[in-house]
């Protein structure tokens, strides 16, 4: 009789370690989606020129190109070169420097505008970490502190972050309204938090 029971109760357990196996396997594949963990050690570097005016069109050559010395008579001067808008350089709107939030951050954020009006977040010498869904935003709360307050306010997304390193541009929709923006986040949306910030002044 004894022997029986314990055969029982030996029996009533395989079912119980197979389903805590099985509940455990899941929990593990959940938790490694949502937190991917290999990312603490994993970093993407971008290295991107300052963002130039499309469609620029090449130098006209100057009148009386290609004459050969001396032709029309006397010496000519050459024309002065003049710098046309497209060639100039992008006018700085606003900067600033990035603070750590939940994760260590560095680097200088500025919106920018080109000779054109096209505009642009350019992120220069930064250093944050990886993680799953990172993002680009403009907002108009505060640079720092409590990071639940981007959800509440207003906010531009700017597209995925191109690289945990480096220096990279962000356009900036042509119709999109910056007024009364006054920070780049680096946003993690999966988690809702703030990597790290940057005061703007627009």
């Amino acid at each position: 009789m004894g022997g029986n029971g314990g055969t029982g109760r030996r029996g009533l357990r395989r079912p119980l370690l197979w389903g805590a196996a099985a509940l455990a396997a899941v929990l593990l594949a959940v938790g490694l989606w949502a937190f991917e963990p290999w990312r603490l050690v994993t970093t993407r570097v971008v290295d991107e020129d300052l963002p130039a005016v499309s469609g620029q069109a090449d130098p006209s050559p100057s009148e009386g190109a290609g004459e050969p010395a001396g032709a029309g008579g006397g010496k000519e001067e050459a024309p002065a070169e003049e710098v046309r808008p497209e060639e100039a350089g992008p006018e700085v709107l606003a900067e600033g420097e990035f603070v750590s939030q939940e994760h260590g951050t560095s680097g200088t954020a500025k919106v920018i505008e080109l000779a054109d009006g096209t505009r642009h977040v350019r992120l220069e010498g930064l250093a944050t970490s990886d993680g799953p869904d990172l993002y680009v935003w403009l907002t108009d709360q505060e640079a720092g502190g409590d990071w639940f307050k981007y959800r509440d306010g207003r906010h531009l997304d700017l597209g995925d972050l191109k690289g945990t390193h480096g220096d990279a541009n962000y356009a900036i929709p042509d119709d999109a309204d910056i007024d009364g923006m006054t920070s780049v986040v680096i946003w993690c949306d999966r988690f809702s938090v703030a990597f790290g910030s940057a005061p703007l002044d627009l």
